[in-house]
């Protein structure tokens, strides 16, 4: 009964949190018995307990219970293999979620290794444009993942792809994670590449392509801002952080310092 193995997937995280907390042979356990089950449920034959065995591997991951070899090993070659070309289109939308969402919590090498090749095909899927919104949805998460060498070397040529796709929801999805993308790049890049690109988005024939091009502008704009100055970055959950100079703070140091935080757009993109 699918609704049985679905049960038994949302109790994996907290029997492996268990283990690993209370019993000295957590390891084995877990990579004989649990591990296993995860894997294999990614490729369930039922929606319900695919998406549950998904939530399941990223909880595990996050929790860090998974070792990099595993993930390696065992995890990546079934994604890769559900995202294939040939893949059915469920599969392959269900595979570069899941990508997208564990590249923040693998190794950079790993995912710059195994994983980004992959998506930046799926940049380009003719078949699916639900699976070339996926992509650029996360697209500037993928780029905080791999760093500013590949960013520049592998993904802004994508990303012009998507910015110009003749989907609109496409390039609505590419203006909302314009400015993560751009903290990732250097500021040559930023200049002479992507702000002509943005241009374009706040140009776009579609309304809902301008309306979001232009909410990111204020971001957009931010990233150019000297940080050490400015003292803007960009959080690990994707938001922009702005804090007051070094120099502010310490003439005044009689009040406690403040964060305005502002969403990062990337963090919003559904």
């Amino acid at each position: 009964e699918p609704t049985v193995r679905t049960e038994l997937m949302e109790q994996i995280p907290p029997i492996a949190i268990f283990l690993q907390e209370s019993r000295p042979k957590f390891l084995t356990a877990f990579f004989e018995y649990l591990m296993p089950i995860v894997v294999r449920y990614l490729t369930d034959v039922n929606n319900q307990v695919r998406k549950a065995g998904q939530e399941a591997l990223l909880i595990l991951l996050e929790q860090d219970l998974v070792p990099q070899s595993d993930i390696e090993n065992k995890v990546c070659p079934i994604l890769l293999d559900l995202s294939a070309p040939d893949s059915d289109d469920e599969y392959k939308v269900e595979a570069v979620n899941i990508i997208c969402k564990m590249a923040s919590m693998l190794s950079r090498t790993t995912v710059e290794r195994l994983l980004l090749p992959r998506f930046c095909e799926l940049c380009s899927d003719g078949k699916s444009f639900q699976v070339r919104k996926i992509c650029a949805a996360n697209f500037g998460d993928i780029c905080n993942a791999v760093g500013q060498e590949a960013t520049e070397t592998l993904l802004i040529p994508k990303f012009f792809e998507l910015c110009g796709d003749s989907v609109w929801g496409m390039r609505k999805a590419c203006a909302e994670c314009f400015m993560a993308v751009s903290y990732t790049t250097s500021p040559e890049v930023r200049r002479s590449q992507l702000s002509p690109l943005f241009i374009s988005l706040i140009c776009d024939t579609c309304r809902w392509v301008r309306q979001a091009a232009f909410q990111s502008l204020g971001p957009f704009i931010s990233t150019f801002a000297n940080p050490s100055s400015a003292g803007l970055y960009i959080r690990e959950d994707g938001t922009l952080s702005i804090r007051p100079p070094a120099q502010d703070v310490n003439s005044n140091s009689c009040q406690p310092s403040s964060n305005i935080t502002v969403m990062s757009s990337s963090a919003n993109a559904a």
